[in-house]
């Protein structure tokens, strides 16, 4: 396995914005000619990366056959359109390095928890977007680029009405709403409220909740699918009847201290996700068919 470190260096980025990528060894001995690659955007409201969210997730898609890559976005005081334009430069990048790196570039999967679903749906309703290739300073580029192939949002944050979780808009806003509202040309909390923002060309997307989540409403989930029925997207949710937030794999391997966030029943969706990916798009990973 190929470990690396990508610093992060567009305008406004934040010293620790990186991104680290598992990449799998290309061996003669093994039949796969190239692999999908799920690059994971942990959660933490728009102010930190959890690490409970990170590579945990990225090495058990690893042991699934895939390669991995974490984001470690900037936060704030960072505000929109940063992070999002450092998610787009990241599967820019993925695509780059496809074939050294033995990725199928039509096959690169977004996943991001809470905040990080946040950030990852948004560059599932904005990756065409004029603002967003100006940012990029590729505004006379195939804007596909780094258009994603499939998400995962994992108890994502979508929706700034009423069942809203304020402090990640906050956030993510600032004190530049008035900037960020004449880049999308719209109130700024009406325009980042992605349920409204699904269209035709946002990517199929995997989702899972829990019913309890008291911080994250599931309802955030359901709003987000509402929208892909809407715009005849396909879309898979799971909801579990019972859990809080922010389980990130549900079990002792991301537990939090004093044991918190195992919910074993809710442990079952990164093998739903698993299922999901290979069904999409028509494939076996060698560890799935062994």
């Amino acid at each position: 396995m190929k470990n690396e470190t990508y610093k992060i260096e567009l305008p406004g980025s934040q010293p620790y914005a990186k991104l680290v990528t598992y990449i799998q060894d290309d061996s003669a001995e093994i039949g796969i000619a190239s692999r999908p690659l799920v690059l994971v955007c942990p959660g933490g409201g728009y102010e930190f990366t959890s690490d409970r969210e990170a590579e945990p997730l990225a090495l058990q898609f690893l042991a699934m056959g895939y390669h991995a890559a974490v984001l470690r976005y900037s936060v704030a005081p960072a505000v929109f359109p940063m992070a999002l334009c450092e998610l787009a430069w990241s599967v820019g990048l993925i695509r780059e390095h496809a074939e050294e790196w033995h990725v199928n570039p039509e096959q690169i999967i977004v996943l991001g928890c809470s905040a990080g679903g946040h950030l990852v749906a948004s560059l599932g309703v904005f990756w065409n977007r004029d603002f967003l290739a100006k940012a990029l300073g590729a505004e006379g580029g195939d804007r596909r680029y780094w258009r994603p192939d499939g998400l995962i949002l994992c108890y994502p944050v979508i929706t700034s009405g009423e069942y809203a979780h304020r402090g990640s808009f906050e956030n993510l806003i600032g004190d530049s709403e008035a900037e960020i509202s004449a880049l999308l040309g719209a109130p700024a909390v009406e325009a980042l409220s992605l349920e409204n923002q699904v269209s035709g060309d946002t990517p199929p997307t995997f989702l899972w909740h829990t019913y309890t989540d008291d911080c994250v409403p599931v309802e955030n989930s359901v709003m987000f699918v509402n929208g892909m029925c809407r715009a005849k997207v396909p879309s898979e949710l799971h909801v579990y009847p019972v859990g809080g937030h922010g389980l990130s794999l549900a079990n002792q391997l991301t537990q939090g201290q004093g044991g918190t966030a195992i919910q074993e029943e809710c442990a079952s969706w990164i093998a739903l996700a698993h299922t999901w990916i290979e069904a999409q798009y028509g494939i076996r990973t060698a560890e799935a068919s062994a």
